[in-house]
């Protein structure tokens, strides 16, 4: 099943009165340093701090009486797991969120916080997909993946959607628009939204160096799997494949993907907080990361560049640490 563009305009209407329709901003010290007009979507002023929220909501409202009454379960390092929790909570669902023990104390939290029972994991020795799978099985619940979805796909789709009327209704014409990429549902979804009201844009994903599966299944024309050696500082990019839904979307829509390593997403999340007065998290910030590095060749100067910010949602100790330059 793949995902069109009604789909996204269905899930616009459902979030309506429910998903925040964040707003585009630019700053002239940014452009200037630049040479580009860089105009931010800030999905960290997004409920629950990050898009998730968008796809989670999209899914679950469409969920029947009998299936909202056995809940949803959902595997994350954190900002999934908050969508999920909060749009159960909205919809009185229960839910269940499996997430990683070494997954950030503050996405822990939040996640517990809207309500959500947690399940905590060992993510070298066990395997989330199951332990997943099983609660499943036992309670009648509902799997709802983080990212191969279709209404997922289309509910993070949204965030085009307003991106490109945002633009317009400035006056822009976008040259390219940039997401990062992790299993792809906010990419895809984007790019799905973005091709179809704006056909001569172009788009270029970011991901995390270590973790650039999408960037190497491109390459090879089929979906390639990575077997991470370390960890990469942004948690919320770490995934080891693309999806079998979101991969076919990119390989149609993608113009490239840039790769950035830690020291660039830390140097990012500081201009951030210090320039454009924005929390941004490691994973968020990875396309203003990419710009400031000069990694993206289809930025040219004086180009109209729509960025999106995708989360805000990180360790206030790791935080402090980067603006310290410790990271």
């Amino acid at each position: 099943m793949t995902v069109v563009f009604a789909d996204i305009e269905a899930a616009a209407e459902r979030l309506k009165g429910q998903a925040l329709v964040t707003p585009l901003i630019e700053s002239p010290a940014l452009n200037e340093r630049l040479g580009l007009r860089v105009l931010i979507k800030p999905e960290t002023l997004q409920r629950v701090g990050a898009f998730k929220f968008r796809g989670a909501y999209n899914r679950l409202s469409q969920l029947g009486p009998d299936q909202r009454k056995a809940g949803v379960v959902a595997f994350s390092s954190g900002n999934h797991a908050q969508g999920v929790a909060l749009a159960a909570r909205l919809l009185g669902m229960p839910a269940v969120i499996v997430m990683p023990a070494d997954a950030p104390a503050v996405k822990v939290e939040a996640t517990r916080g809207y309500g959500a029972e947690i399940k905590l994991y060992d993510r070298l020795t066990e395997d989330r997909v199951a332990i997943a799978a099983g609660i499943a099985a036992a309670r009648g619940a509902v799997v709802v993946p983080a990212f191969d979805d279709p209404d997922i796909i289309a509910g993070q789709g949204t965030v085009g959607l307003e991106l490109v009327a945002q633009a317009e209704s400035m006056g822009c014409a976008l040259d390219l628009v940039m997401a990062p990429v992790g299993g792809g549902g906010l990419m895809a979804g984007t790019s799905i939204a973005v091709k179809t009201l704006s056909p001569g844009t172009e788009i270029v994903g970011v991901e995390p160096a270590g973790f650039d599966d999408t960037a190497l299944s491109l390459k090879a024309g089929a979906r390639q799997t990575l077997k991470p050696t370390t960890r990469s500082l942004c948690d919320a990019l770490e995934s080891p494949a693309p999806g079998e839904l979101t991969f076919p979307i990119l390989q149609k829509t993608l113009a490239d993907i840039a790769v950035v390593d830690d020291a660039e997403v830390a140097a990012a999340m500081r201009y951030a907080f210090q320039v454009l007065k924005l929390v941004v998290e490691p994973g968020g910030v990875v396309c203003l990361a990419a710009l400031l590095a000069g990694k993206v060749a289809q930025a040219k100067p004086g180009a109209t560049v729509g960025l999106v910010l995708s989360g805000g949602n990180v360790d206030p100790e790791l935080f402090a640490r980067v603006l310290r330059e410790e990271v």
